[in-house]
């Protein structure tokens, strides 16, 4: 995979491939900027998709310039917001930018990032030049963003200090002659300024690229510590290693394309139990080390084991003849279910374990001769089958 192929990997939006592709070729390190509003003491694994593709950057040669936006976070950004985000004191703001950064270098190279805070430009430019800036952007412009217009039919108010978010965010780009902006895909207005604002100010524009808001841990909302759904940097290693292992095998993959490096078809040839540990220990290897993430899964094996095994399971021969059989057929066989059809949609919908293992396709049973398995069926029922030798 080139340069280029691996930087548009997990994106949504590219503005413009071509303009990439270009500066790329130049040979010379690029600035990519990614701002982070310290509007909370912690980060999470959704914060760390657009860190992720920062540290890709930086492996490729070029300058991560981490903005802590202590100015912009006093403002709110109102990006997929459908209602006014709370300021916060200068205090506040501070403290949780502390733990920003720290936890910020479990994913970034620390020897090649640059960390700036967007108050040094920012208070100035309030001062002296936001009155000509408020000249050359109208209304309407900042009418076409998309949670604004809903925010407008819906009569939820709209502060005017909202308004200014895009054009602080956008000054940042000119301040710091930025080459790339990396953001989450609620982000491209605020982005797309920025590529506006160099222009009048005579610099070349940048690279906009956007990334998706990662699903928290119930698939369906993005990951957000409110919604009590998050992976936080500051969790331990058993917290981060087992709340990986709840997600679903759709979400798994998701997690290994916009978190990880790895060849997504040698993931899909893995069977999910096997791929969800690799996710879950290369995970907690990157906030916590390989020893670390190495004892977790050690620790999980051994835990589930003896947690969902109870010590009296019965024993029951398979028919000589079930190699060939499907899965449902033996379950019906071993009365472990009352039909082919409960047994089908019991496996469809991952009730169904093999030592373990997640089963949701109802394969044919391969050959197992002298060979033991324990069965569960849901999450109380166990069934250990004898194969003839």
């Amino acid at each position: 995979m080139n340069a280029l192929e691996a930087l548009k990997r997990g994106t949504v939006e590219l503005v413009s491939e071509e303009d990439l592709s270009r500066k790329l070729k130049r040979g010379t390190p690029l600035r990519v900027k990614l701002g982070v509003d310290p509007t909370s003491p912690d980060l999470h694994l959704g914060h760390t998709v657009a860190l992720s593709k920062l540290r890709a950057f930086q492996d490729l040669g070029h300058t991560a310039v981490l903005i802590i936006g202590d100015f912009t976070a006093r403002i709110g950004d109102p990006s997929g917001r459908d209602a006014t985000r709370p300021t916060l004191d200068a205090a506040a703001v501070q403290a949780n930018a502390r733990t920003y950064t720290d936890q910020a270098f479990k994913v970034l190279d620390k020897s090649r990032t640059e960390v700036r805070f967007n108050s040094e430009w920012l208070e100035p430019f309030v001062r002296e030049r936001l009155l000509s800036e408020l000249r050359r952007h109208t209304v309407g412009q900042l009418l076409e963003r998309e949670d604004f217009r809903v925010r407008m039919k819906d009569g939820t108010p709209i502060t005017l200090l909202e308004m200014m978010y895009p054009l602080m965010q956008g000054y940042d780009s000119v301040a710091i002659k930025a080459d790339v902006e990396l953001g989450g895909n609620d982000q491209l207005f605020n982005l797309l300024m920025g590529r506006a604002m160099q222009k009048d100010a005579g610099q070349e524009p940048q690279v906009v690229l956007t990334v998706p808001l990662l699903a928290g841990l119930d698939g369906v909302k993005k990951m957000s510590k409110s919604y009590g759904n998050a992976i936080s940097l500051s969790e331990s290693a058993r917290e981060v290693f087992g709340k990986v292992m709840k997600l679903s095998d759709e979400s798994m993959l998701v997690y290994y394309e916009l978190l990880t490096a790895r060849d997504l078809a040698g993931v899909k040839a893995e069977h999910p139990m096997a791929a969800k540990k690799g996710l879950a220990e290369e995970l907690t290897a990157r906030f916590h080390g390989a020893e670390a993430a190495k004892a977790e899964r050690a620790f999980f094996d051994e835990t589930f084991s003896k947690k969902k095994l109870p010590d009296d399971i019965p024993t029951a021969e398979a028919p000589k003849d079930a190699v060939g059989f499907k899965w449902s057929a033996l379950l019906v066989e071993l009365k472990l279910t009352a039909s082919r059809k409960e047994a089908q949609r019991l496996i469809e919908q991952g009730g169904f374990r093999i030592d373990g293992e997640q089963m949701k396709k109802d394969d044919p049973i391969g050959p197992r001769g002298g060979t033991e398995v324990v069965l569960q069926v849901g999450k109380h029922r166990f069934q250990k089958v004898r194969f003839p030798a």
